[in-house]
């Protein structure tokens, strides 16, 4: 029989690190039933001493971090959930409570909560090391006698140090752990506290609340536990950290840091994929589909391997730098001590748009990339900020955007093509804003942020091989949920792509002009919509329809159906006859009238504004459901829509 034995305790506290170094790789990530939130599971084969009998299989169950069993989010929902067997989750045989020494009061107020439960517990001690250079550090063993012998067992969660005497402590603990006395005597419905109302409740409540505060008290009083009266390393730092005006500065720069690394590093990354692995897959077809003669290696077959379904999974692959680069980057921030900081800082400037200062995270993510923003949105207590952020998030102008950017830049304002730039991701801000400020006052009327009260913890130097794991298990995460999905719409816009709808379009996957396809026909339909904005072009039209795939291939579609070599550089492309800038000037200033400057910053501001990219979509709906996901996608059309027309019929008027 295998039995399952359940991880919880705070956050930050090491379980995490612990749980990893117990079970090294055997593990596997899933979504609990019924949420998106990810719990990790492993199979542990346990020996036994000779004398004691057979081995014994058990499943470990590493938990989101939580403060108490009265959940306030979806992760801490779940953690309630797999200690109470709730929303299709089996009743687990034992709990581990893991203790952090260095914060024992909230540790053990959680603690009285899950023995409450009537499970078999042993206790973790974990980051007592640090509790001790602090002054303040725990006997493991007066401790498990202040608990009548609950089992209390130190581990370095970082080292796995101490995983043999905790596993030995589970495997003898099944049949039952003792409950200390103090928890047994916790009050209960009384003549005075009548529970048929709910002012009965509230004094039930806050006389169990008062009991176990006082519980805990006591047992730190038996610890001989004191106050630290000297200053330690973490209150130092955080002297300046936390500074209302310093420590909004250095945010702001480690910010710029990471949104600079991941697009700098990232980038050669992706244009090796793309170049090299679809040339070594291209070359591998085509030698494979030779065997069976020309009618096979150069029809619709060919095509449909080469450009739909890879250039689907080379799109997928070219977000995994990306991706990849800003996991890392963020779980260095995590596993540092230094991402609660960041939230506790930006509290008060979120707050106007009926947010936390934790939303403030994943939309400034956003500038790096939307996919890994709208993950970090889980660490929102309230499903309505979570949300709210997540509408926010693909108004930020991703790096996708950027090469788009550049390049009308250049083409049009070739002086002021830095400050043209700059003057987007200003207005991305500007958007964000607006736009928070309007849903708090309609879909989200009368969502007002409780107080911010977090948990900081201690800062120590994240572990390679725990950051390695962390950036491994997302990365893993986001492939499994959005890849189907963008392999299945690229193959979908093949497809449009390759049914010839004139004459003498050519064949099936062989239309010698992508005007006289599907796709040029559907690009020419919707290409009138964008008159009051100056770019009815068919070759804008498609370039935007294609940029719901990715962004990144925007340039490349314009490229394609102007018939002019992508430019090697966003530079290069604004001089000479034939070249992607003039043609862009000329279509631009034929489809505006002449005024084809301000032309090019509507589609600048529709490009920044509309529509995420399939991936984003994909993630979105996987974290909030369809029908925000569909929400979200007309919200960025209509705001997108509205600015470029502002804008342009604004700017018309200047040049």
């Amino acid at each position: 029989m295998t039995r399952r034995v359940v991880f919880v305790g705070n956050p930050n506290v090491g379980k995490s690190s612990m749980f990893n170094a117990l079970l090294g790789a055997r593990t596997r990530t899933m979504n609990a039933p019924g949420t998106t939130v990810s719990i990790t599971c492993g199979q542990y084969h346990y020996e036994k001493p000779k004398t004691a009998g057979n081995a014994q299989n058990w499943q470990f169950v590493d938990t989101p971090g939580t403060y108490s069993l009265a959940p306030m989010s979806p992760d801490e929902q779940v953690a309630v959930n797999a200690l109470t067997g709730m929303s299709g989750m089996p009743v687990p045989d034992l709990a581990v409570v893991v203790l952090d020494a260095t914060a024992l009061s909230r540790s053990l107020y959680l603690l009285s909560m899950v023995v409450e439960l009537g499970l078999p517990t042993v206790v973790a001690l974990t980051m007592n090391d640090l509790a001790v250079r602090n002054g303040c550090g725990v006997d493991a063993e007066r401790l498990s006698h202040l608990l009548d012998g609950m089992p209390v067992v130190a581990i370095d969660g970082r080292t796995g140090d101490g995983g043999k005497a905790l596993t030995d402590a589970i495997a003898a603990s099944f049949e039952g752990t003792p409950v200390p006395h103090g928890l047994t005597a916790l009050p209960t419905a009384t003549a005075d506290a009548d529970m048929k109302t709910a002012d009965g409740l509230s004094v039930w409540a806050e006389s169990r609340a008062d009991a176990r505060l006082d519980w805990t008290a006591g047992i730190l009083r038996g610890l001989d536990m004191h106050a630290v009266d000297h200053v330690t390393l973490s209150d130092r730092i955080d002297r300046v950290l936390l500074h209302p005006v310093i420590g909004v500065l250095v945010f702001l720069a480690v910010l710029f840091v990471v949104f600079q690394a991941t697009t700098t590093l990232a980038s050669p990354m992706q244009d090796w994929i793309d170049v090299t692995f679809r040339g070594w897959c291209t070359d591998g077809l085509d030698l494979l589909l030779g065997l069976f003669g020309p009618s096979v290696s150069g029809g619709w077959l060919r095509s449909l391997l080469v450009d739909g379904l890879l250039d689907g999974v080379v799109t997928v692959l070219t977000f995994i730098p990306v991706m990849g680069i800003m996991f890392l980057l963020l779980s260095i921030l995590e596993d540092s001590g230094y991402m609660a900081r960041a939230a506790f800082v930006m509290d008060r400037a979120m707050r106007a748009l009926g947010l936390d200062g934790r939303a403030f995270l994943p939309i400034i993510v956003g500038f790096g990339c939307n996919l890994p923003a709208l993950a970090a949105t889980r660490t929102l207590s309230d499903s309505r900020q979570r949300v709210l952020t997540g509408m926010l998030v693909p108004f930020a102008a991703c790096s996708a955007r950027l090469s788009v950017f550049l390049v009308l830049a250049h083409a049009f304002f070739p002086k002021y093509a830095g400050l043209v730039v700059f003057l987007m991701y200003v207005a991305s801000v500007m958007v964000i804003l607006l736009v928070g400020v309007l849903l708090r006052h309609t879909m989200f009327r009368g969502l007002e942020p409780e107080p911010l009260m977090l948990a900081l913890p201690a800062y120590q130097c994240p572990r390679a091989l725990q950051l390695a794991r962390s950036v491994l298990l997302r990365l893993w995460g986001f492939i499994r949920g959005a890849s189907v999905i963008i392999i299945s719409m690229i193959t979908a816009l093949w497809l449009l792509q390759g049914i010839p709808v004139t004459a003498n379009a050519g064949g099936f996957a062989h239309v010698d002009d992508v005007h006289d396809s599907a796709y040029g026909v559907l690009a020419d339909a919707v290409a009138p919509v964008f008159a009051p904005a100056g770019f009815d072009d068919w070759h804008a039209s498609a370039a935007l329809i294609t940029g719901f795939v990715a962004k990144e291939v925007v340039v490349g579609s314009m490229s394609q159906s102007y018939h002019a070599d992508e430019p090697d550089d966003a530079a290069s492309q604004q001089a000479g006859e034939g070249t992607l800038g003039q043609k862009l000037r000329a279509s631009f200033d034929q489809s505006s009238h002449g005024h084809g400057k301000a032309a090019a910053i509507a589609f600048l501001l529709f490009t920044l504004a509309y529509t995420p990219c399939l991936a984003t979509v994909a993630e979105m709906r996987r974290q909030f459901g369809t029908k925000v996901a569909a929400r979200s996608v007309l919200l960025s059309l209509a705001v997108a829509y509205v600015i470029a027309i502002i804008a342009f019929q604004t700017l018309r008027l200047i040049w």
